[in-house]
């Protein structure tokens, strides 16, 4: 950041030549909260209709189609004007969950707004989100809910439902949110380089490039998979990749066919993409067991899940020049996998615009890739892990805890 100076001139009566220094300039707040119901304890805490809460799960009641879960109103200490949730669930047979939000400021409340209608699948229920519904104090614009105004509290709630006469039951055993009020700015200033300095997490590479063409449905590879290629490399780490049984459907000569289910498995109907954020969390959440979708304010941030062994999945975008060395000249929206810091603390990734398997190993440079991540996506990531490498308490951007 620049420091501007001002010079008093001398005077007539000789004044001696002063310089002063202005103040430096202030780095606008960027103010993130992310709230989850986890624990046994705070999914009790919400208000249960038709459904229930038993082994740390909400599910429905034997002979009950529909339910609903309420969370308590929550406020992050903020005016927050965008929100993305995320949850972890189960949707057997034919059976789904819908995702909605409401908020309140003064005396408003707004009407609910649906996020998405989800299901692991795609047999019975196509997964898909809603944007607009610009109907009073926010809207939807696919995975994330804006409130231009601001909102001091907002409310989720879940509605269960299956099949008549149908036994297994969805249930969600984590829901959250991660809500913001961030500043309009197109840079930011360049961290200072942390804990992670040196170390390179061991993430396998995959390109989204060698499926061009593929499962046009699903969006046909190529440029249009970079979010489930990302998220595959990251179940790859902790080896959670889906069972061949499981993306025997893709069939013979595709490379990486993991992939490919991945974009079915996270494809947005609605969207008409594989890019939304919360459905590729949710996806990893049912192979690694633990995914949500949050905002960081700076690599210095990052730097701490990548120094607890938790590669990071980050959101970005970039104009021609603006990411020196990326396979790619620019991306109005980009997905890359932060798998660790140089010495120096630029920034290693693993990056599935590559051309090929091998290519997709980069290194950037620190600030042109804060610059990219920060003011583009707010900071958006996906943390994915596993039981095998919990979040250490205090992380920024994670659950405060029980």
């Amino acid at each position: 950041m620049r420091r501007l100076t001002s010079a008093i001139l001398a005077t007539s009566l000789l004044v001696p030549l002063v310089t002063i220094s202005a103040p430096a300039q202030a780095v606008p707040a960027r103010r993130i909260a992310y709230g989850q119901w986890d624990s046994p304890a705070q999914l009790r805490s919400g208000t249960t209709a038709g459904t229930r809460v038993t082994a740390g799960r909400i599910s429905l009641p034997a002979g009950t189609a529909t339910g609903r879960w309420t969370s308590p109103w929550t406020s992050p200490g903020f005016a927050l004007t965008e929100l993305v949730a995320s949850w972890s669930a189960r949707t057997p047979g034919d059976s789904a969950v819908r995702v909605e939000v409401r908020g309140r400021t003064g005396s408003t409340t707004s009407s609910w707004d649906t996020l998405a209608v989800w299901a692991a699948g795609d047999r019975h229920v196509r997964r898909t989100t809603s944007s607009g519904q610009a109907d009073d104090l926010g809207s939807v614009a696919v995975d994330t809910w804006r409130v231009p105004g601001g909102v001091t509290s907002y409310q989720l709630r879940l509605t269960l439902t299956r099949a008549a006469g149908q036994a297994s039951s969805p249930s969600v055993d984590t829901v959250g949110a991660v809500a913001s009020r961030l500043p309009d700015v197109s840079d930011v200033p360049t961290s200072r380089p942390g804990p992670a300095r040196g170390v390179v997490l061991d993430v396998p590479r995959y390109s989204q490039m060698i499926h061009s063409g593929e499962f046009p449905q699903y969006g046909g590879g190529g440029e249009a998979w970079c979010s489930p290629t990302s998220t595959s490399m990251v179940l790859g780490y902790y080896d959670a990749l889906p069972r061949p049984a499981d993306y025997r459907w893709v069939g013979a000569g595709h490379r990486d066919p993991w992939v490919d289910h991945a974009a079915r498995m996270t494809y947005d109907y609605d969207y008409d993409g594989t890019g939304n954020w919360p459905f590729n969390t949710a996806y990893a959440a049912s192979l690694a067991g633990h995914a949500f979708v949050t905002r960081l304010r700076s690599l210095r941030e990052a730097e701490r899940y990548v120094a607890a062994g938790i590669p990071l999945v980050a959101s970005i975008a970039f104009g021609p020049g603006e990411l020196t060395g990326a396979p790619i000249s620019s991306s109005n929206g980009h997905l890359v996998v932060i798998v660790g810091f140089t010495a120096s603390g630029d920034v290693v990734v693993n990056d599935p615009a590559a051309a090929t398997d091998a290519g997709v190993r980069r290194t950037y440079d620190r600030g042109q890739l804060e610059d990219a991540w920060i003011p583009a996506s707010g900071g958006t990531v996906y943390v994915i892990h596993d039981d095998a490498h919990p979040l250490p308490a205090g992380l920024p951007g994670a659950p405060a805890g029980p």
